[in-house]
């Protein structure tokens, strides 16, 4: 069923638009990029799903959203060093046949994320 992300800002109430992301596949300490990409004005992958369904293979995965850079781009005047520079979420897929959809909520100073639907 595939793999989805969504990132809203909480700090402005709205999608993370042009918020830069980067997914790997993970294997022990090894990380391979799948992609990059810039998040669209909803705050989801302008290209639909990362995996499609059937693409999407039991194992693990990161995504490292680019925290620092979205709010700096939005004028947020942040302290240097940042607290927040960029979210690295390592999660695991079990079910490959599931969908798993990782959502970002986040704002200069805090993070939370589930498993969605």
């Amino acid at each position: 069923m595939g793999l989805s992300t969504h990132v809203l800002d909480t700090m402005h109430g709205c999608p993370a638009a042009g918020m830069g992301v980067a997914f790997y596949a993970t294997q022990g300490g090894a990380a391979t990029l799948v992609k990059r990409l810039v998040l669209n004005d909803d705050g989801r992958s302008p290209d639909g799903p990362l995996y499609e369904s059937g693409a999407l293979k039991k194992g693990t995965y990161r995504l490292v959203f680019d925290v620092a850079g979205y709010f700096r781009a939005r004028g947020v005047a942040l302290p240097e060093p940042n607290f927040l520079d960029q979210v690295s979420l390592d999660f695991g897929v079990a079910h490959a046949d599931q969908h798993y959809h990782v959502p970002l909520l986040v704002s200069p100073w805090s993070y939370s994320t589930y498993r969605g639907s």
